[in-house]
């Protein structure tokens, strides 16, 4: 009988290669049995830039100290790249995290840690994104015990084998023995971010920063917001469509008039 062949698990992140949050998922991934890791991640804090790919300069592969690769672009390029020809094979799981801070709601549109499992569901390989809801690492080795307990149900159920699948997974910041179950649930929806921060630079010029996220505008139950809030730990199933079903005979309709 052959053996079975051994499970290839892509790491990355948004928060660069040293962030805690990828250290500590990949030492909760690394000793699974019959799994080969490998962690291809960003260079430096790479938060927010969604799905977004370098394409006007070049990119650099390196390997860190903790013999993570890393590179000098964005989460989606890191994947994107492992995936096109660094690695010379093709992973069976991308996972991507645990991030420094929520991506419920509306963060997932811009999410880099969400970005970076994307990349890898677009290839049609199974991904996750995992996050914490509050930054600041806190109980950071409850997270990855959460993480490791998912990913090995993928594997001894080899999910994602026939389908693909893009999971969502946002771990509430409490020691393992406080947090509640999984819970699979719909994204929220946040209130508009908080008004652009203006400051004078050392040269007179105006300087900009982007506000903080709105708060929970919908944290029902069945919600991540509500979810994590009551202590378990959400799930939730992301597709890439973003096509209005529902509209396109409107629009149809209205196009067929403007054609007179």
């Amino acid at each position: 009988m052959q053996p079975f062949p051994r499970m290839k698990i892509l790491i990355c992140n948004d928060d660069g290669y040293q962030a805690p949050g990828i250290v500590a998922l990949h030492q909760a991934l690394k000793d699974l049995p019959g799994v080969d890791v490998e962690v291809v991640a960003p260079e430096h804090n790479n938060s927010a830039k969604s799905n977004a790919l370098t394409l006007h300069q070049p990119l650099y592969v390196h390997e860190g100290a903790n013999g993570f690769r890393y590179i000098n672009g964005t989460p989606a390029d890191c994947v994107h790249i492992a995936l096109t020809g660094l690695l010379g094979y093709r992973p069976d799981l991308v996972v991507s995290g645990i991030n420094n801070g929520a991506n419920m709601g509306d963060d997932t549109i811009y999410s880099g840690t969400v970005g970076a499992a994307m990349e890898g569901y677009l290839f049609g390989i199974p991904a996750i994104a995992f996050s914490q809801v509050e930054k600041g690492w806190a109980h950071l080795d409850a997270a990855a015990r959460k993480a490791r307990e998912l990913v090995q149900q993928v594997i001894d159920r080899r999910l994602g084998a026939d389908q693909p699948f893009l999971l969502n997974v946002n771990i509430p910041n409490r020691p393992h023995e406080a947090l509640g179950p999984f819970e699979v649930c719909r994204l929220g929806r946040r209130h508009a971010a908080e008004k652009v921060i203006s400051q004078a630079s050392p040269r007179g010029d105006t300087m900009y920063w982007i506000g903080g996220a709105g708060a929970a505008k919908d944290g029902a139950p069945g919600t991540d917001f509500h979810a994590t809030t009551e202590g378990r730990v959400s799930i939730t199933p992301l597709k890439v469509d973003l096509t209005d079903h529902g509209a396109l005979r409107a629009w149809a309709d209205t196009v067929a008039r403007l054609a007179g």
